[in-house]
């Protein structure tokens, strides 16, 4: 089987956006699993990513890099024409879409991972809203798309409520976390190291993720500012890129004081992460929709007790490991930060149960059961 993946439109190296990571990671462990050569990476020439490992161990099929109308209406489907591939994955939505219209008689598959454009909308820029919205008609992806992979059930309820995709099109595969998120023993160096790397005390609550609207930070800070006003000692570390709609967290802040117990260090690599993660006394993610959730797993798997939002995928991967709240209760949201942070027991139960749940998601999964969609879609093309 010549299976081809488009990896272009993922960043490869060190800064990777969950997105990113999702195809780093499925890539890298079907290399592992031994799939290297019915492996095609679709890729053009970009400052780093040629000279990435993963296409030392694939087959390459390099396009000139030039405007993106040429790429996606020339470069690649007369690639993978050339290639003969059987089966075409791409691993998001947002780009090369078109390449659907133009390989015709090749198996396609699409990963989804949220669909915030169509449930929430505010959350995006109106030209974004627009675009987004042009290549996914209805009919474009019932017509040509042959399989879809959910990264959730949510997701994939959301697929066949908003793009009345059939369900029997869609299959679902969760995602996982590298096994670098992990628990660490010596959590006094894990503090000095935070301390002289990101000016970071402990203790601390932990957030991380796209500083943008549909994360619900607003809320976050609200129910930090009356745990202060109780004495709290901790500080609120926002870990994250600014996003869309980012302006009311600091206004937020601004309003109520806060500037001097909430630190924003940006964007931290991942073995660093992982020692947030081991340092925070608790994680707290009350995002309004998420299409699988990475961070609470990642939390999860470091051992770290999780509050999360009761809504979307997010129940789906914490289950009872962690404590649900409505994302727009903030006076529920601090009675559960602050339960966490004065109860040993709940916070013991929430540790073990933690690191059992996490164990249910890997990427050995994900690349086996993706795989399994590659192969269905080659019979179906033979039959």
């Amino acid at each position: 089987m010549k299976a081809g993946i488009v990896s272009w439109v993922v960043d490869l190296n060190e800064k990777k956006t969950g997105v990113d990571t999702y195809t780093y990671n499925l890539i890298k462990t079907m290399i592992e699993l031994g799939r290297s050569p019915d492996m095609y990476l679709l890729h053009y020439k970009k400052e780093g990513v040629g000279s990435d490992w993963i296409y030392d161990k694939t087959n390459e099929i390099k396009i000139p890099d030039s405007p993106v109308l040429i790429k996606e209406t020339v470069s690649i489907p007369l690639a993978f024409k050339r290639s003969e591939m059987d089966v075409i994955h791409l691993p998001e939505y947002h780009h090369d879409f078109i390449v659907t219209f133009l390989v015709n008689k090749t198996p396609k598959i699409v990963t989804i991972h949220d669909l915030t454009p169509l449930i929430m909308p505010e959350t995006h820029g109106t030209r974004f809203r627009l675009w987004w919205r042009w290549k996914f008609t209805l009919k474009l992806i019932k017509s040509r798309i042959d399989r879809v992979i959910a990264v959730s059930q949510s997701t994939k309820n959301d697929c066949i409520k908003y793009l009345n995709i059939p369900e029997e099109k869609i299959t679902v595969v969760y995602n996982a976390v590298d096994e670098i998120y992990k628990p660490l023993k010596d959590k006094r160096k894990i503090v000095e190291h935070l301390k002289m790397e990101y000016n970071i005390d402990y203790p601390f609550i932990l957030f991380v993720g796209t500083l943008e609207g549909r994360k619900n930070i607003p809320h976050l800070i609200k129910a930090f500012y009356e745990l202060k006003r109780k004495g709290l000692d901790h500080k609120l570390i926002l870990v994250g890129m600014k996003g869309w709609k980012s302006e009311p967290i600091f206004k937020t802040i601004e309003r109520l004081g806060l500037e001097k117990e909430i630190i924003f260090p940006g964007y931290i690599p991942n073995l660093d992460l992982v020692k947030l993660y081991n340092a925070a006394d608790v994680f707290v993610y009350p995002s309004l929709y998420e299409g699988f959730g990475l961070p609470p797993l990642e939390a999860m798997s470091c051992g770290c007790p999780v509050i999360t939002s009761n809504t979307s995928s997010l129940p789906e991967v914490v289950g009872d490991a962690g404590i649900l709240v409505d994302p727009h209760d903030v006076d529920g949201l601090s009675k559960a930060i602050y339960a966490v942070l004065s109860d040993d027991e709940l916070r013991d139960r929430l540790v073990k149960n933690s690191l059992k749940r996490a164990k249910m998601f890997s990427w050995n999964r994900v690349a086996q059961e993706t795989w399994k969609v590659y192969e269905d879609m080659c019979k179906t093309k033979i039959n």
